[in-house]
């Protein structure tokens, strides 16, 4: 990797250290500058897990992904920076209706004995890196509260309770088994290329603020700021490369944008 160019990407100009402070901070810094999306799904091309393309795709050419993606990417970067870390599976339980498959991956990062996870890849609110105690709660920028338990059937849950809300969510549950390359590729696939896959259903893109996230679901943009929530219906495909570019940072062709069929989808999960 040329981690100097992966850390230009997301705005920070000193080599870090290998602790917890810096995880922290590459892992919000990263969340910051690479949007969470899901266009070349939508376009047929294809996710390769490649590091090698998943680096020119998210560095060089300053587009985005998902998680199995961005988490490579972090993954990638950590090991150069001198972190102990390997790759999990989770299933994710938002929007589930029955058990659902393992189609997210998050990263394990060990540091001075204690496991922490570590998330780019999950294209909903921020949560900082989490150390794996049960009851652990971690309160992120926007006001979203992230608790970890302990599932009798599913090992680790992530839990989300937003701003203004009373209760508790299951985001995802993992466990700490040994994940394979291959486990990946399987599941990026799937992920990738299922009828079931809600990444081939909708256009999605968020990217983290300050203080909350912006969020385009096919045809609805989506400023949320803490609790407030600001959203606009964009009207026709110019302005959804608009949205593209001055929101995300992702330049795309008038043509690719009218490829992705946003407007056919109506308005997508908010």
């Amino acid at each position: 990797m040329d981690l100097a160019d992966y850390l230009s990407r997301i705005g920070i100009e000193y080599q870090p250290r290998a602790n917890k402070e810096n995880l922290a901070k590459v892992q919000q810094a990263h969340r910051l500058a690479i949007p969470f999306e899901n266009l070349d799904v939508r376009l047929g091309h294809g996710i390769s897990v490649d590091n090698d393309a998943i680096f020119d795709k998210l560095v060089t050419q300053k587009r985005g992904g998902y998680c199995f993606e961005h988490n490579a990417l972090l993954r990638w970067a950590l090991r150069e920076i001198g972190f102990d870390v390997r790759p999990l599976l989770a299933r994710v339980w938002l929007f589930a209706t029955e058990t659902p498959a393992k189609t997210h991956t998050l990263n394990l990062v060990t540091i001075n004995g204690e496991e922490w996870f570590a998330d780019v890849g999950f294209g909903s609110s921020y949560c900082p890196p989490m150390p794996l105690h049960e009851g652990a709660c971690i309160k992120g920028r926007d006001g979203a509260e992230h608790r970890l338990i302990i599932d009798q059937k599913h090992c680790w849950m992530l839990q989300i309770k937003l701003a203004g809300q009373s209760e508790f969510k299951n985001e995802f549950s993992f466990t700490l088994d040994e994940v394979a390359e291959l486990d990946l590729a399987m599941s990026n696939h799937w992920t990738a290329t299922s009828p079931l896959s809600r990444f081939l259903k909708s256009v999605i893109v968020n990217i983290s603020t300050h203080k909350g996230m912006i969020n385009l679901n096919n045809d609805v943009l989506k400023i949320t700021t803490g609790a407030a929530h600001e959203q606009h219906k964009l009207p026709n495909e110019t302005a959804l490369q608009n949205a593209l570019r001055d929101y995300f940072g992702i330049a795309m062709s008038l043509e690719d944008v009218q490829a992705l069929r946003a407007f056919e989808c109506g308005i997508g999960l908010n």
